[in-house]
């Protein structure tokens, strides 16, 4: 045996052939390029040595002056070149044989002759094999063009030094033919500096069956059976199995024998494949022999117990194969194997190699398994070479059970930071006619759903890579408070089934019986508004569900007397897909599951439905039916100016249900107790409750949202409306200027039937009263609200733990501001109004906004103020701010301003008309050279299909119809970091902290354990390195730090939109053969891209002239980056 083995190769095969070498007792050498340094294969030898030019790493593997100078240098004994590069170049034979180095492999001779497609199948015929008609090789396209008529199509253009697909292509007419040639052509030149090819007709539906043999210097041959290679992607494998499944022991026989007759007759020596084609009619024909060691090779090494590689180097050495125990009758198949190639090919986008680092890789293992790789935790892949990871070879006592371990081991696999084809091998060996294996050459591209099928949800690194973002850029600052809110929650027994509550009287009773029971009810109802409305006025809707949902079997078993609990809706809708990422349809869901026993009510408004523009009826209507279907029981529904006509279809949408109840609010601003208000009088309320009453409510609510309502006028509406409509009256108010209990008190003594309420650490100022103050005032009166006073205590804890824990947001007003009867500011726009205050720099002129906004409200003709006709107002009063002028200015001369769309779109009428009329001749003046309004986007078809679809095609629709871009960003977040919603608010707002295990659990009994070790300095690029632990495995992440500017030059982008710009198509090195200035015809060639296996044209999509090259030499380019930029007439 040898001394020392270099092997000429790199990767996986070089690795294998280490392992075989030290296992007969020599000593390994490796090389490499210095692109490919941090190769595994490079630390696995006893000695490595870089070769090549830098720049050029393919080239350096392709260069046998390389491989012979660091053979000799080294001392090796022997050269072993494994597959691909120069395994079957005669130069390298012949080289290493002038210096007294074994070439273990066949002599210079046969590779010459088993190397060139087209002499071997003059051999192959000499042999007596059948062959398939073929051309003359040759690098003139025209000649070759010429010969096709011969051969006849189908046919493959073939290089005669080709390999594992590359310098091949399939071509089934003449028109396709030259592009074909040139393009195989460039391929094998680029792979093996030959860029010969000849023309071989094609077989149609063949399976592709190959045999391995073995022969040694006395001139024995012998076979170890056959593979079934016939699933292949662009002429490259992707599947074996060996023995071929269901094929005739008399076919075998035949083809096993041709392929050692063939061998025979060349005088082959070493480890080699003959290839044929099987057609359906069970003729098969030659088509070439590799003299090389396969890719595929494990498969027959697991079926014959024969280590191949082992044996090759032994054969050369001098053994021969009776002195390794190897005669044909001693070679028996045992089982079955299946062999995947794990690469790093995107399959969503064409099977693109991919490159990046490997950020986790987790293997199988077990009975059967068997892994052959050079790639681990760490590794980079690059864009130079061979796209596989590694090969998972599976064995079994047949073909089933081999089958079955592939697709266990494949499951197990997780490889993260670079894509890969495991989706798809998984869809593949899941394919029934697979498992029957009715496999031909074409059974891929038949079936292009295997390309959809099984793609791997990654939640785990998905999450990761949000969190590590989140912990490095820190968007809202350090965890305010290290007090979990869950501890703060009452030991209550959540196992059993809540008491029944409102929503079970509602089942029972139906809207109408409900609504008259509470009617009818001397006890003072309460709906707890601390779900929506209080998050909402506090702290800018930003409580996510997870806080809520967690809370809220509490509240279902301890104040289950409440008549609703206010929890969706309004602006909870869009804020959840705009800031938290979260699915609305999913929180109502989730809280309907949580309670189950109280009526959940929701902020609907009017035709707008939660959106800020009317939408189809259409749309209300799914809207409605999809909001009761999920867990609404009751809608209160408004309209910003108190219009009757737009709330009308919203009405009768509810009552259409038959199950909810339909609550219609009538909206109060100003003073009617003051005998000087002309306008929002008593009369106006009657007249519109009236108009409330005959559209068809259940309920009449008062809506006072900014805390506007005294005692005396509280009173005064209340009796009026209860005196005159036999309706329930339901009272939501908000405590800006802090005396709106007295108001409920008068409201209650004057026969309000239900109140609006926040458990006390999210009451007061711009929110609602507190519950607790309103369960204390009632208590052992005729009016008490039957909650219990300590109970609702009791979960006040866990409420102030939620405030703390959202402290970013929660600007709001410190303590209660008697302004608000001056500039009427609902009390959720105040909260807002601050925030965008603090955004444009204004925070510390909120007292003039506040004068703005009065103003404002003035001059367009003192609005009811509830969303959107507040924003209104409000995107008004910031803009005066902005520009330092007064309202008066403005309604001088708007047209000297820069005037907000919004403003605008109320001017046209787009909400409808105010109570006082239009604002003239502001209206006019402002309205002056607008634009005509948008028109409303009519529906589609397809938006009408989804809506009266199913529960998933409604929501989505609707999710889309309302807020296209808010649901564009949900989609794209949950897209790249999966569902943070399962994320703890303390994880999702302020990231992981070291010292911790963070847990995320995905699902039931799913659990993710995550742990931060170290945040590396940025770098030039402004990146930091997150050292993570998941699930007790080191998993790094790559993270952009933006508080830090880079200093490094970023490649530029070609521009889409300019078709003179011309892009590179995907990651690869690209060399350019055109300068500026030279003129060019649209499709013509003007360089190349390599990539692994992939060498493609490049060709200009525009005639025109070469106005700037942006890349020189052979340079590495990610895909999209500017090459060149093309000026066209």
């Amino acid at each position: 045996m040898f001394e020392k083995v270099l092997v000429a190769n790199r990767g996986e095969i070089a690795v294998r052939a280490f392992r075989a070498a030290v296992e007969l007792g020599a000593s390994t050498v490796a090389v490499y390029p210095h692109e490919d340094r941090n190769s595994v294969h490079r630390a696995k030898a006893f000695e490595a040595y870089e070769i090549g030019e830098r720049g050029h790493p393919v080239r350096a593997y392709l260069s046998v002056d390389e491989m012979v100078r660091v053979a000799a240098t080294s001392g090796a004994d022997a050269v072993y070149p494994g597959y691909g590069f120069l395994s079957e170049n005669a130069e390298l034979a012949r080289a290493c044989a002038t210096r007294q180095i074994t070439f273990i492999g066949p002599s210079a001779e046969v590779l010459e002759l088993a190397g060139d497609k087209s002499r071997a199948v003059a051999a192959a015929a000499e042999a007596g094999l059948p062959v398939l008609t073929s051309s003359t090789p040759s690098s003139d396209v025209d000649e070759l063009v010429a010969a096709a008529d011969a051969v006849g199509f189908p046919l493959f253009v073939k290089a005669v030094a080709g390999g594992g697909g590359r310098g091949m292509r399939r071509v089934d007419e003449p028109s396709r033919l030259r592009g074909a040639i040139e393009a195989a052509s460039r391929e094998a030149t680029t792979a093996f500096g030959d860029g010969t090819v000849f023309l071989e007709r094609a077989v149609v539906d063949a399976r592709h069956i190959e045999v391995q043999i073995l022969g040694d210097a006395t001139g024995e041959v012998i076979h170890l059976y056959e593979r079934d290679c016939s699933l292949q992607r662009r002429h490259q494998k992707v599947v074996e199995v060996a023995p071929a499944p269901a094929l005739d022991p008399a076919v075998r026989d035949r083809i096993c024998s041709d392929a050692v007759a063939f061998a025979r007759h060349i005088g082959y020596t070493c480890a080699g494949t003959v290839e044929f084609l099987l057609g359906s009619d069970g003729r098969h024909v030659f088509i070439e022999m590799n003299p090389r060691i396969q890719v595929e090779h494990t498969i027959t090494e697991e079926i014959t117990d024969v280590d191949l590689v082992a044996t090759q180097m032994q054969i050369a050495s001098g053994a021969t194969l009776r002195e390794l125990g190897l005669t044909q009758d001693s070679i028996e198949i045992r089982g079955a194997a299946v062999q995947c190639r794990i690469t790093t090919e995107d399959v969503t986008d064409g099977f693109r190699p991919d490159t990046g680092r490997i950020t986790a890789y987790r293997t199988p293992g077990g009975s059967g398994v068997r892994l052959d790789g050079s790639v681990g935790l760490g590794s980079e892949i690059g864009s130079h070479f061979d796209s596989m990871l590694v090969k998972l070879t599976c064995r079994g006592r047949d073909l089933e059970t081999a089958r079955a371990r592939a697709r266990r081991a494949i499951a197990e696999f997780r490889v993260r930071g670079v894509a890969t084809n495991i989706p798809f091998l998984q869809a593949v060996l899941a394919d029934d006619d697979f498992g029957a294996w009715r496999v031909t050459t074409s059974f891929i591209e038949s079936r292009p759903d295997l390309l959809e099928q099984h793609a791997s949800a990654d939640r785990g690194t998905r999450i990761l890579r949000y969190l590590a973002d989140v912990t490095v850029n820190r968007p809202h600052g350090e965890r305010p408070s290290a007090v979990y809110p869950v501890d703060k929650l009452p030991a209550i027994d959540l196992t059993s089934p809540p008491p029944p509550g409102s929503r079970d009287r509602l089942r029972e009773l139906g809207p109408d019986g409900f609504a008259a029971e509470l009617r009818a009810s001397t006890a003072l109802a309460l709906t707890d508004t601390t779900f929506r409305d209080a998050h909402q006025s506090l702290l800018a809707t930003r409580v996510r569900s997870r806080d809520l949902v967690t809370v809220a079997p509490h509240v279902a078993r301890m104040t289950p007397q409440l008549w609703s609990v206010e929890a969706w809706g309004g602006a909870t809708y869009d804020v959840a897909l705009r800031f938290l990422k979260e699915d609305p349809w999913e929180r109502l869901a989730a809280l309907r599951t949580a309670m189950p026993n109280v009526c959940l009510q929701m902020l609907l408004r009017g035709k707008n439905t939660v959106g800020y523009t009317p939408y189809p009826v259409e749309v209300n209507d799914a809207f409605v039916r999809e909001a009761a279907a999920t867990g609404v029981d009751v809608f209160r529904i408004f309209d910003a100016l108190n219009n009757i006509d737009a709330m009308r279809p919203a009405i009768d949408a509810v009552r259409e249900t038959g199950t909810a109840v339909a609550e219609v609010a009538m909206s109060y601003t100003g003073d009617l107790s003051d005998p000087g208000e002309t306008l929002y009088t008593l009369d106006y309320y009657l007249k519109l409750a009236e108009r409330i009453v005959d559209a068809g409510a259940h309920v009449l609510a008062i809506k006072d949202m900014a805390g506007l309502l005294r005692p005396a006028a509280a009173s005064t509406l209340v009796r009026a409306l209860r005196s005159r409509f036999d309706l329930p009256v339901h009272l939501h108010s908000h405590d800006t200027a802090g005396g709106q209990l007295a108001t409920y008190l008068a409201a209650w003594e004057a026969g309000v039937d239900a109140v609006d309420g926040a458990s006390a650490p999210l009451a007061g100022t711009t929110s609602q009263p507190p519950l607790s103050a309103i369960v204390a005032a009632t208590a052992n009166t005729d009016r008490d609200t039957g909650i219990d006073l300590a109970a609702c205590c009791a979960l006040e804890p866990y409420w102030e733990a939620v405030r703390a824990a959202y402290s970013p947001f929660d600007t709001g007003l410190p303590a209660p501001t008697g302004r608000v009867y001056a500039h009427e500011i609902p009390g959720g726009q105040l909260s807002n109004l601050r925030q965008q205050a603090l955004a444009l720099g204004l925070a510390d002129r909120f007292e003039d906004i506040e004068a703005a906004y009065a103003g404002a409200d003035t001059v367009l003709g003192r609005l009811i103020k509830v969303t959107p006709s507040s924003k209104v107002v409000g995107d008004l009063a910031l803009a005066l701010v902005g520009a330092g002028a007064s309202a008066a200015e403005f309604a001088d001369d708007p047209t000297a301003y820069d005037i907000p769309d919004s403003v605008v779109d109320f001017l046209r009428g787009d909400l409808g008309e105010p109570a006082g009329g239009w604002p003239e001749p502001l209206r006019t003046r402002a309205l002056e050279g607008r634009t005509d309004p948008r028109p409303v986007t009519a529906l589609t078809e397809s938006d009408l299909a989804a809506l009266a679809g199913t529960s998933a095609e409604r929501r989505d629709a609707l999710n889309r119809l309302l807020f296209p871009g808010p649901n564009r960003e949900f989609r794209e977040h949950r897209e790249t970091y999966g569902d943070t919603s399962r994320l703890s608010t303390n994880q999702f707002f302020y990231g992981l902290r070291q010292d911790e295990e963070h847990r995320v659990e995905l699902e039931k009994g799913v659990e993710l354990l995550i742990g931060l070790e170290a945040i590396s300095d940025p770098d030039e690029s402004g990146m930091r390195n997150v050292l993570c632990i998941l699930n007790g495995q080191l998993r790094p992440v790559r993270v952009r730090d933006r508080s830090v500017e880079s200093t490094t030059r970023t490649a530029e982008k070609a521009d889409p939109a300019l078709p003179g710009q011309l892009a590179a198509p995907f990651a690869g090195v690209v060399t350019l053969s055109v300068k500026e200035g030279d003129e060019l015809r649209r499709g013509e060639p003007i360089g190349t891209i390599e990539a692994m296996k992939m060498e493609a044209s490049i060709s200009a999509p525009v005639t025109g002239i070469v106005q700037r090259v942006a890349v020189s030499g052979s340079t590495e380019v990610d895909g999209g980056d500017l090459l060149l930029t093309i000026a066209t007439d």
